[in-house]
């Protein structure tokens, strides 16, 4: 008796010993977890490198350590910019680029959907469709232009035209991963449940390609501004490029960092927006950035 009471006494010290380092081990756990993560977002953080930036351009410039006239001072751009606003010259290229830009990039918007959708959801839309825009995205779609030009002429329908493909073509590859990439159980769960096709679009096949849409929505976003620095100094008489082709044979250094910089801003507001409207729409899904 005094044995079984010794051992049962000794199991208990042993069990209590044991407790705490379990405990220690699991918070240990817990921590390290914790650690893995990004953390809290930061408010305005996308804003800390482009402000970096800049600081350390205008600290460059104050100590003489930039040429004037290849990179004038941030106050001297900023000073061009007011003079081109004032005169009227800004707002007008503004304008004609944020047009340029909207018309091709919404064609483009709405064709990567379709084809996208129309591949994604049949086997002879896909053999119809997906080799003919992997062809696409294989030639470089800024060689197109004397081609387009030839066919479309050389005013604002070929630009157009170009930016769509520019567009569409990121669009449709992310949203065609994302659609080949839904777990085929739920369309097996569809098919038992007795979904119609709308009922299966909307609850299966919107939810599991918006991911790689939105991926995709980016690359086209910053994808049109890209294409329209180039098209814009290509027979145009106004808009953005046009600005900084006339500026650079007038050696206006300061005028072509000012088209820049509103690429830029231009650039950094459309994905901050899309990123945006991502986080509203996806905020069910668990991730990282969230």
């Amino acid at each position: 008796m005094s044995a079984v009471t010794t051992s049962t006494s000794t199991a208990s010290t042993t069990t209590a010993a044991a407790a705490p380092g379990v405990e220690a081990g699991e918070g240990t756990q817990v921590r390290r977890r914790r650690r893995l993560s990004p953390g809290k977002r930061l408010p305005a953080s996308r804003l800390v490198g482009p402000a970096l930036f800049i600081a350390l351009w205008a600290a460059a410039s104050a100590a003489g350590r930039l040429d004037p006239a290849a990179i004038p001072a941030p106050w001297t751009v900023l000073r061009t910019t007011g003079h081109l606003w004032t005169d009227g010259t800004l707002p007008t290229d503004i304008l004609t680029s944020l047009q340029r830009a909207g018309s091709g990039f919404a064609i483009g918007l709405t064709a990567g959907i379709a084809l996208a959708l129309a591949a994604g959801l049949s086997r002879t839309g896909e053999a119809l469709i997906d080799g003919t825009v992997q062809l696409n995205r294989a030639i470089p779609t800024l060689g197109l232009i004397p081609l387009f030009i030839l066919w479309l002429g050389i005013g604002e329908t070929f630009k157009i035209a170009i930016i769509a493909i520019v567009v569409y073509i990121p669009i449709y590859l992310n949203t065609h991963a994302a659609l080949s990439g839904i777990d085929h159980r739920y369309v097996e769960l569809a098919e038992v449940q007795g979904l119609s096709r709308f009922a299966f679009i909307r609850q299966i096949v919107i939810p599991g390609a918006l991911p790689g849409f939105f991926v995709g929505l980016r690359l086209g976003v910053t994808g049109s501004w890209l294409g329209l620095v180039v098209l814009e100094q290509i027979n145009a008489t106004s808009g953005l490029g046009y600005m900084m082709f006339q500026a650079q044979n007038y050696g206006q250094s300061d005028v072509i960092l000012v088209g820049l910089l509103i690429y830029g801003v231009f650039g950094l507001v459309s994905d901050s927006a899309v990123r945006l409207i991502e986080r509203r729409v996806l905020s069910w899904r668990r991730t990282l950035s969230n």
